[in-house]
């Protein structure tokens, strides 16, 4: 029996973009704010698409080597063995790099001739010049938001990308997809967006950033197991967002006002 997709409500026509671009072979950039669904978007787009995925989270220590690959010694000889990168040049597979601005820059060159009409991801230590299989498709993600002058992508980079938009979803589908992600009641719901737009402009205040859909879940859930939602709220909602005791309190008030 297949699997069912997972679940993930269309804003737009991102879906169809996004298909559009896997049929022209076309590299993605996922834009948008934590938690607004752009992991979960595309493990929806490989199930729709046949794909198998292959996802990797970056880092500041990503190097080259972990995305394509090195020589391991296996008792007395010394194999090659793929990274994740290549694995999905080879099997035709959606390779998904995860906040890629934090990866490197050096690390990202590796990605370039990748990510235009070449096809190609050169591996050095072998002397092979891959070219990706049919399927392959190369999709990063990252928060604009949230990034500073020495955590941006070169235009290098970013011109090799069409750019597909994430933001807050509007109220009534938020609500949406939290009822049917985390089984709480619509009312609920409902709340916990209400909640979510008012702590969005605590970043006036000086909140980093504020609560995406994933955090307004998760709360969800703790409620749907009976935790009463004021703690519910306290450690799924505000203790993931900040440690500022003056914020905390605010969040607190919101809570005690809204649910």
């Amino acid at each position: 029996m297949t699997a069912p997709a997972p679940y993930y409500l269309p804003i737009g026509d991102e879906r169809e973009v996004f298909r559009a671009c896997h049929a022209q072979r076309l590299p993605v950039m996922l834009k948008g704010p934590t938690g607004t669904g752009k992991t979960r978007f595309v493990e929806h787009m490989a199930h729709a698409l046949g794909r198998p995925l292959v996802t990797v989270a970056c880092h500041d220590d990503l190097s080259a080597s972990d995305l394509t690959g090195r020589y391991l010694i296996r008792g007395s000889e010394t194999v090659w063995t793929d990274g994740p990168l290549t694995a999905a040049v080879r099997a035709g597979a959606i390779c998904y790099l995860d906040e890629v601005v934090e990866a490197r820059q050096d690390t990202l060159v590796v990605i370039h001739p990748l990510a235009d009409d070449r096809r190609l991801l050169p591996l050095e230590k072998t002397g092979e010049l891959l070219e990706a299989a049919d399927g392959f498709q190369l999709v990063i993600s990252y928060n604009p938001g949230y990034q500073h002058a020495l955590k941006e992508l070169k235009p290098s980079t970013r011109q090799r990308f069409v750019a597909i938009e994430f933001d807050f979803p509007p109220a009534a589908k938020e609500a949406e997809i939290i009822a049917h992600e985390s089984g709480a009641p619509r009312n609920t719901a409902r709340a916990l967006v209400e909640l979510a737009h008012q702590v969005r402009r605590l970043r006036d205040q000086g909140l980093a950033e504020g609560p995406g859909t994933r955090l307004l879940v998760s709360t969800g859930r703790l409620i749907a197991r009976g935790i009463a939602p004021r703690e519910a709220c306290r450690t799924a909602l505000a203790g993931p967002l900040t440690d500022d005791p003056d914020l905390l309190a605010a969040i607190d008030d919101l809570v005690a006002q809204t649910l």
